[in-house]
């Protein structure tokens, strides 16, 4: 589900689960698995999900690029759950820096989603237009400000650079792909773009590092998402 509705589930889910049960959030955003353990009391592990796919009709998935979870630390618990999801085809890579694996799953969701979404537009279509290519640069270089000012060391984002080839390669590989935010609007639903370039731009805010263009594009999707 929807970050919208984590503390929701996560009490109608406690329960049903064991006590010695574990809940993966795969969710988009940084603090769900938090969320859910303060709601619920359950124990709840984050993990950064790389795939894209949608839901074109109740009851059928498609499933359009990638499928890999990085979670973290290093620890039982966590290879344990690693080894499950191996079992099941399902790369999963254990991360002794999971909440700086968080920031760059934050980060290539604020570079695509919104721009996506207003223009309408898959990722492969932001990967071809220069002026699309400048704007994610833009909200990378942000996005990636606002992490290093709060002590975060976003793995392989050493500088924009890095991180604005790593968002234009990911909308290359997954080219045929619509951002769920996208997705979520198109059907009328509230989306996750609090949780997305709404959370950067406040974070900056807090921390006072400027994020006008993450505001901005949050901005633009909350207006559309009103008029829904």
């Amino acid at each position: 589900m929807k970050t919208t509705d984590t503390e929701t589930a996560a009490r109608e889910l406690a329960p049903f689960l064991s006590p010695h049960g574990i809940v993966v959030s795969m969710q988009n955003g940084l603090d769900n698995a938090e969320r859910i353990r303060t709601a619920s009391g359950m124990e709840a592990l984050p993990a950064a999900v790389y795939v894209a796919a949608s839901v074109p009709e109740p009851g059928r998935i498609k499933h359009v690029g990638r499928g890999d979870l990085v979670i973290g630390p290093q620890s039982e618990r966590t290879q344990r759950v690693a080894d499950l999801f191996e079992r099941a085809g399902v790369p999963c890579r254990i991360s002794k820096n999971v909440e700086g694996e968080l920031w760059a799953k934050l980060m290539m969701n604020c570079a695509g989603n919104a721009v996506s979404t207003l223009g309408r537009v898959t990722y492969g279509e932001i990967a071809a237009s220069e002026e699309a290519r400048k704007l994610v640069a833009q909200v990378v270089t942000e996005v990636l400000g606002v992490a290093c000012t709060a002590g975060i060391r976003v793995p392989g984002m050493e500088n924009p650079q890095a991180g604005i080839a790593a968002a234009l390669k990911l909308a290359t590989v997954m080219s045929r792909a619509t951002s769920s935010t996208a997705q979520d609007l198109e059907k009328g639903k509230l989306t996750e773009i609090d949780s997305l370039n709404g959370y950067v731009a406040r974070r900056g805010e807090t921390l006072g590092v400027p994020a006008p263009v993450n505001h901005a594009l949050y901005t633009l999707v909350k207006l559309a998402e009103g008029r829904r």
